[in-house]
């Protein structure tokens, strides 16, 4: 039986990887910094820290970024949802991010849809984290980038392999035989990305921290899912839970559930072995086991559940 610590990912024990991507010697983008927390999730470096190998049908990552840093436009083949853990974000979308764009803050709730190039900026005044569930064991096989981000990086000696890998000629890294440099996106291809605008985007695919505080009075608020605040089936459901949503006693599930503190202190057991988690912390469960959490000296606490479903993972909502 594992210690309930092994099952802990401890925010001030999160481990960054400063290359992961295509853009980390970019400029506005050379200074953030990512997390690998459970699964393998999209990184391209090799050099990455697994915090838990062992995924549940879902990654979980994050990303932290000083003021102003900006993470380069994407497309994930499946589902990418975030919430805020701290600070003040813009998310935008569009072949050249200017298709639309929203600003979000503390413990507000994104689910991009697939199939749309996507970027975020730190625009607050301090260093500030953003946690996000990717769809899939194997998150979809990576990233597309877009064209543009990909000649940047070029300049700033980072080459992505059609392998997946990134080689950094900084470091006197080269292509190996046989492997081709990623092919950039064809304008043709390009052409078939939908445009979309905010008013269409915000209120289908944004969930703001308030609301779902409200609706997690009486029982866990579903942020996420079938009949959720985002009413979408991405392969897993979120949901906030508050001091009044759960009570104490213990349970078991037939569904590996994740949690991730966004506020306060909670007291959890995992078979009666207990610990506290903190904003920032994740905590995992496997299925069958006997779990309970409650908060703990704080009347505000917050935490989001993750729960895999049998659905893809990838977003059911289409754009016209």
């Amino acid at each position: 039986m594992k210690n309930i610590e092994t099952c802990i990912v401890r925010h001030g024990d999160l481990i960054p990887d400063r290359s992961a991507f295509i853009d980390a010697h970019t400029p506005g983008s050379n200074l953030k910094e990512n997390y690998t927390i459970i699964g393998d999730g999209v990184s391209e470096s090799a050099d990455r820290h697994v915090h838990i190998k062992e995924t549940p049908g879902f990654n979980i990552g994050g990303a932290g970024q000083p003021p102003k840093c900006t993470n380069s436009l994407h497309i994930h083949r499946t589902a990418e949802v975030f919430f805020i853990l701290s600070g003040r974000w813009r998310f935008f979308w569009g072949n050249n991010g200017k298709d639309g764009e929203v600003i979000l803050e503390a413990g507000d709730v994104i689910n991009i849809p697939t199939g749309i190039f996507r970027g975020f900026e730190n625009i607050g005044t301090e260093y500030s984290m953003v946690m996000g569930v990717l769809g899939g064991d194997d998150s979809g096989g990576g990233v597309i980038w877009a064209p543009q981000v990909i000649e940047a990086a070029k300049d700033h000696g980072l080459i992505l392999g059609e392998n997946g890998v990134l080689f950094d000629a900084k470091k006197n890294q080269t292509l190996p035989e046989g492997i081709n440099p990623m092919k950039s996106l064809t304008d043709e291809e390009l052409s078939k990305i939908p445009e979309v605008s905010t008013a269409d985007f915000v209120p289908r695919f944004v969930a703001r921290y308030l609301d779902m505080l409200a609706l997690s009075d009486h029982q866990p608020a579903l942020v996420i899912g079938d009949k959720g605040m985002i009413h979408d089936q991405p392969g897993f459901t979120l949901e906030l839970i508050s001091k009044n949503s759960l009570s104490s006693d213990s349970y078991t599930s037939d569904q590996h559930e994740v949690f991730m503190v966004m506020k306060g202190y909670w007291n959890v057991t995992l078979n009666k072995e207990k610990a506290v988690i903190s904003p920032g912390d994740v905590f995992t469960v496997a299925p069958e086991l006997e779990r309970s959490l409650s908060p703990s000296r704080s009347n505000h606490a917050s935490i989001f559940r993750v729960r895999k479903t049998s659905d893809k993972a990838g977003p059911t909502i289409d754009f016209p």
